[in-house]
């Protein structure tokens, strides 16, 4: 799953699906052992993080949401995307 930005120690990541049917744009975050799938309008869809950690992804995806729907947009044609900026 390619990366699409690290800070905090809190890595974010989104799949290649080409074809596949998203119900929901989501990223897939990661802080030492907690797991977590975020949709990109900020609800957690599955899993887990710490409450600062959510809140800190949730406003990286506000910070970025154009660039983000980019992103998704770009992974579910199973097109390559940039990484972003930390925040």
């Amino acid at each position: 799953m390619p990366e699409l930005t690290r800070f905090k120690g809190i890595v974010i990541k989104m799949y290649f699906e080409r074809g596949s049917k998203h119900h929901k744009p989501h990223i897939h975050a990661q802080y030492a052992e907690f797991k977590a799938t975020i949709a990109l309008d900020g609800n957690l869809l599955a899993g887990s993080l710490p409450l600062k950690q959510f809140k800190i992804v949730v406003g990286w995806l506000a910070l970025y949401e154009d660039e983000v729907y980019e992103a998704w947009h770009k992974a579910v044609q199973g097109e390559h995307f940039d990484k972003l900026p930390p925040f």
